[in-house]
Order: C-alpha cells, then structure tokens, then sequence
C-alpha cells in the first residue's frame, strides 16, 4: 500500500469507529502476525501509527 492510501484508508477508519479504530488495528495486526502474514501485519500497523498521528498528542 503506497503511504497516501495509508492514509486515507486510516482517516476513513478513524471517522467511521472513533478511536477505537486504532485498537481494531493493532489487533488485526496482532492476528495476522500469529497467521504468518507479516506483511500485512507491517501495513496494519502502519495505518495503526498513521491513526495514532491523526488523533494528536495526549488523546485516548
């Protein structure tokens, strides 16, 4: 996934589950991980920190 679609994908997350959406990350990655899929597990969590990013400093 190039970093603009990234992006857009983790800020349609965002506005669509709140902040929950980085913890749906961060599992998905997790799972995909315990798969063998590292790959995607590396892009989950590129969206997951892309999301982190986007919701700014001090936020839960």
């Amino acid at each position: 996934m190039r970093e603009i679609e990234i992006h857009d994908y983790a800020r349609q997350l965002l506005e669509a589950h709140g902040a929950k959406a980085i913890a749906e990350a961060a599992q998905n990655a997790i799972e995909l991980e315990k798969n063998g899929n590292a790959e995607m597990a590396k892009t989950w969590r590129h969206i997951e920190d892309a999301m982190k990013m986007m919701r700014g400093p001090h936020q839960s």
